[in-house]
């Protein structure tokens, strides 16, 4: 059982709370954040279930990087997150958006054991856990919205969770660097909307996100 949490560390939640700022989200979001970014780190020392291990880079690279596309869901009322690994970026929007319901999609075991944990202690009760890998997810049409953060390319990404979407849905795809070859390859039935370039806080690096609607 993880230890209790301790006291935040005042210099990370001012990092959040400036990154909260640049975003034009509220600073009350930064308290329920560093609660799911401290028992994240308390799971990933036993469980690994992230590679980044700084808690400053936390901040960063999971929750400004996942809050980053929280205007783009704003106004829907669900959401899947695909291969969401430790909740990323589903738990963080679950977060922002209480309207929002989240489903979070991820069949690696000690994974999803973490994040009915997360969801449990939390608080969340817009947000549940399904176990099973995307294409196995037997809710056809259920979701106005899907996301995938680190889940393969964008023709992969529709191919095991594109029947989960509503008619009028999109896919709000993650990416780096603007993924023109993974745009051309899109499958037919299926058009890139609008490729937006995102600002995280704190980050250098080129972040992109790409709606893709069907045809």
């Amino acid at each position: 059982m993880p230890d209790p949490a301790p006291a935040p560390d005042p210099a990370l939640h001012e990092r959040l709370a400036a990154g909260l700022d640049a975003l034009a989200l509220d600073r009350a979001l930064a308290a329920p954040l560093l609660a799911y970014l401290d028992l994240l780190q308390r799971w990933n020392r036993a469980y690994n279930l992230t590679a980044v291990r700084d808690p400053a880079e936390m901040v960063t690279r999971h929750l400004l990087d996942s809050l980053a596309m929280a205007p783009h869901v704003a106004g829907r009322r669900t959401l899947a997150d695909l291969g969401t690994g430790p909740g990323l970026p589903g738990i963080p929007l679950a977060i922002a958006h209480p309207e929002l319901s989240v489903a979070l999609v991820e069949s690696n075991g000690k994974k999803a054991r973490f994040l009915r944990e997360a969801v449990r202690g939390l608080g969340l009760g817009n947000a549940r856990v399904l176990a099973e890998r995307a294409e196995a997810v037997d809710a056809p049409g259920a979701f106005e919205a899907i996301t995938a953060r680190a889940l393969a390319t964008l023709p992969e990404i529709l191919a095991v969770g594109g029947h989960l979407l509503a008619p009028g849905g999109v896919l709000l795809a993650m990416k780096g660097t603007r993924p023109d070859d993974e745009i051309a390859a899109l499958p037919a039935g299926w058009r890139a909307e609008a490729v937006l370039p995102l600002a995280v806080p704190g980050l250098a690096a080129e972040r992109h996100l790409v709606r893709v609607v069907r045809a």
